[in-house]
């Protein structure tokens, strides 16, 4: 570094004037200081600062202007003796020393003081805090603490932990191996043996040590734990997954073999050499259970069992029959039915999501059931082409089946699918006549002869009071709203939604200009302006499946039910 020296001006001042000659010499002396040299010292050493100044006799004043601080600073002096402070790494100081020469004039100098770094290395201690009670055995969580590392420092800290397994079984996974706590769980072991555990702890300086520690793990008794998986409560028609992927071996492999071990109806399994595999629950009138027994084989050919129940309920199914829809919409198209933005939808719940699997008495589209029956109400082959009723075998209602549509009105068969009638009753049952009712005459009409005209008790009166009844029964009846629509099949696009396959004879939708069907049920709007004369009932338009409220007065065609009264 350049220093600054004592700078003395010679200044020679010649006078001369007319006349003669003479003149004076005067010396004119400026102040200067020098810090010294550099210096290089170990941090918390003893070193000495000596500067020298000229002319002598002014004042020394020394301060650090940039680096670590020093103790005391700023001091006064010529010559000090200085403690290099404590440092994290290798530092400058750069020290400024000033001078106030006698003659008031400021100089200054400066000086490096190169500090270096003696940093302690830090003290790795491992201590083992879990299990509480020692000796660890399969599934303890064991627990390595480094707490008590150190650094001898006098201001020095541990900030870095690394844990490393040098030796010991391969199964041993670790989560974090950065913290000051390490733990692992005790593995699964065929055979006792030790892990090493090399811990590396840090300063705050860079400054590093290590050290090994030992863990005593334990052999187990079982080598193959063979899980498969909680016990289940389904309900018939479910898919049941059977999973035993949670099963344990030494080295983590392998295979699977599952058996049923209850006995009753046997069950097959989608594989039975797979760890996950599948059945469906089988269809259950009563609540029952199945066990299944799974084999699992390690890679050294060891096994292990386990069993699972799995308690198998009944599905609530209703006592009505579903829509017969058999895809699931979002508003404009057909979507996966496991949708859920559009969940819930009748091809996913009920009977028609089970169709498939169900147990029938009879036949019928998707889980519609139906048996056809004879005029004496015994049962038929389902492929006969000939039949008088049909029973419903959800419902348990018999339906009428229609003749086909011949002849002209009135002279008709008494169940001509042609045939319409005025819905008009009393509360009893019995039709409204006369001026009680203004009840319009078809012309013509079916059974022109009949007391009622054309209404539909004329039509129920004649068909109950057939010798021996029709189907054999005596007890037909207008069917509910809810009755009705339970034969209804939206499966059906594009034409009627009755299964012409037990709803034979559907009349031409030209013949009357709509397919109405009447029900029970009377309709709260539309009277004829007396209290609680109400003027319309429902029918369920067979096009379509929608209800309509029709007056009372006109015409609609009629398909008799008997068995439970349900007037839902």
């Amino acid at each position: 570094m350049l220093k600054k020296s004592l700078i003395v001006t010679a200044v020679s001042v010649v006078l001369s004037g007319c006349g003669g000659s003479g003149g004076s010499d005067e010396e004119v002396v400026r102040a200067s200081i020098n810090a010294g040299q550099d210096v290089t010292v170990i941090e918390k050493n003893e070193f000495t600062l000596k500067a020298t100044a000229s002319p002598t006799g002014g004042t020394f004043n020394w301060q650090v202007t940039s680096g670590p601080s020093f103790e005391g600073f700023p001091q006064t002096g010529e010559e000090l003796t200085v403690t290099a402070p404590d440092v994290k790494g290798d530092s400058i100081a750069v020290l400024k020393v000033d001078y106030l020469a006698p003659s008031g004039e400021l100089v200054s100098d400066t000086l490096n003081v190169n500090i270096t770094s003696n940093n302690q290395l830090p003290v790795a201690k491992v201590t083992q805090t879990g299990p509480e009670t020692p000796p660890s055995k399969y599934l303890d969580t064991v627990v390595l603490s480094a707490a008590d590392s150190s650094d001898p420092d006098e201001n020095g800290q541990v900030v870095g932990y690394k844990w490393e397994l040098i030796s010991g079984p391969s199964n041993i996974t670790v989560e974090d191996s950065g913290s000051v706590t390490l733990s692992f769980v005790h593995p699964l072991l065929a055979d006792t043996q030790t892990a090493v555990w090399r811990l590396t702890v840090t300063d705050d300086e860079g400054g590093s040590t290590t050290t090994d520690f030992s863990v005593a793990l334990a052999k187990n008794d079982k080598v193959v734990l063979a899980n498969a998986g909680d016990d289940q409560q389904v309900l018939e028609f479910d898919t049941v997954t059977l999973d035993a992927t949670k099963s344990v071996t030494v080295d983590g492999e392998y295979t699977c073999v599952w058996q049923q071990s209850s006995t009753g109806d046997s069950i097959t399994l989608a594989d039975s050499t797979a760890c996950k595999t599948t059945f469906q629950a089988p269809d259950k009138d009563d609540k029952t259970f199945a066990t299944f027994k799974v084999t699992v084989t390690d890679s050294s050919n060891r096994t292990g069992d386990d069993e699972v129940r799995i308690d198998i309920l009944p599905k609530p199914l209703s006592n009505l029959n579903d829509s017969g829809a058999s895809a699931c919409y979002n508003d404009s198209a057909i979507i996966n039915c496991d949708n859920t933005e559009f969940p819930r939808q009748d091809a996913e719940l009920g009977r028609d999501s089970v169709a498939k699997v169900i147990s029938k008495e009879g036949t019928g589209s998707l889980a519609f059931d139906f048996t056809k029956l004879d005029a004496d109400g015994k049962e038929l082959r389902d492929d006969a082409s000939t039949f008088s009723c049909v029973r419903d075998n959800i419902t348990g209602l018999v339906w009428e089946v229609k003749e086909a549509t011949a002849g002209t009105l009135p002279n008709t068969s008494t169940r001509n699918a042609q045939n319409h009638y005025t819905w008009a009753l009393n509360p009893d049952g019995t039709e409204l006549i006369g001026s009680e009712y203004p009840v319009i005459d078809p012309a013509p009409c079916p059974h022109i002869n009949d007391t009622y005209r054309c209404g539909v008790q004329a039509f129920i009166t004649r068909v109950n009071s057939e010798s021996g009844g029709y189907c054999g029964g005596n007890t037909w009846r207008l069917p509910s709203y809810t009755e009705l629509m339970s034969i209804v099949d939206f499966g059906r696009v594009g034409v009627h939604v009755l299964d012409p396959t037990f709803f034979p004879n559907v009349p031409q939708t030209s013949l009357q200009g709509h397919l109405y069907y009447w029900t029970i049920q009377t309709a709260v709007g539309g009277t004829d302006g007396s209290d609680g004369n109400l003027t319309r009932a429902y029918v369920i338009d067979m096009e379509t499946g929608n209800d309509v409220p029709r007056a009372k007065a006109q015409t609609a065609y009629v398909r008799l039910v008997r068995g439970n009264t349900n007037a839902n």
